[in-house]
């Protein structure tokens, strides 16, 4: 059964017989809140209700807390993925999971990192493009590209093709003709996600980043304009690569199952 079962997945195997009665019901448990003291309260299931894993905001936690409640994650469902972890805080967790026999991998570009002691998901077919207008936005695409990853689809990326020398783009979309969405990522004045939606006939997803400075700069204007698109794009929170991630994935998921 695959690693990662939905609810759907889970009473097909139940009604095939591939798993007893006792073990459909072991699972299902996965819908219990796990608690952790007054630290967290640890949603064991959203993988099976959603379809997409639990994902841990690591900015802000005390490393400690971070570090059980990834821990408790890894031992009830398998896998853990932490956004927002920094280098030190990641040493720390990698030296746990070594000693808790099971694999650590930390994406210092994205800041983020992925425990598990289970294989990774195998692709269903859906395919995410992600493009970045500048290189200084590529930290929040590649927090995309490892939750897109992780829930099964593959990726096809393309950094700095920014509106700003726009001869960049038409090379890294001619690679991306098999997408099934596009997540795209710009900061300052925010063009690029418009001007791909006006190029292409898939879905376009636009994340405005933090980057830029002075009036309306750290990804204000960005979001204003992304707002405000004569093309149609949905527009997610400032720097919320997390967010495109997983709404890309789940479109993929939704475009490749309609071609079955």
């Amino acid at each position: 059964m695959n690693p990662y079962p939905t609810l759907r997945d889970l009473l097909n195997a139940y009604k095939s017989g591939d798993i007893s009665f006792s073990e459909a019901e072991q699972e299902i448990h996965g819908f219990q809140i796990e608690a952790l003291g007054e630290i967290a309260r640890i949603d064991t299931g959203r993988m099976m209700r959603c379809g997409m894993p639990e994902v841990v905001l690591g900015e802000g936690k005390d490393p400690d807390h971070l570090i059980e409640i990834i821990l408790t994650l890894v031992r009830k469902t398998g896998k853990c993925i932490a956004t927002r972890v920094s280098e030190d805080v990641s040493a720390d967790i990698q030296k746990v999971a070594a000693d808790e026999g099971f694999s650590c991998v930390y994406h210092s570009a994205a800041r983020a990192l992925v425990a598990s002691r289970i294989p990774s998901p195998s692709l269903h077919g859906g395919v995410v493009g992600i493009i970045t207008a500048g290189t200084s936005d590529i930290r929040v695409a590649e927090e995309a590209r490892i939750i897109a990853e992780e829930m099964g689809c593959q990726v096809i990326s393309a950094y700095d093709v920014g509106a700003a020398g726009i001869h960049r783009l038409f090379p890294a979309l001619k690679l991306m003709q098999s997408a099934d969405v596009y997540i795209v990522a710009a900061g300052r004045e925010g063009t690029l996600p418009s001007v791909v939606a006006g190029l292409v006939s898939r879905p376009v997803i636009g994340v405005p980043v933090s980057t830029g400075y002075g009036y309306m700069g750290k990804g204000e204007a960005a979001l204003g304009s992304m707002l405000q698109s004569c093309s149609v794009i949905a527009v997610v929170n400032i720097d919320a690569g997390f967010t495109a991630g997983a709404f890309a994935a789940q479109i993929a998921r939704g475009a490749e199952n309609g071609n079955d």
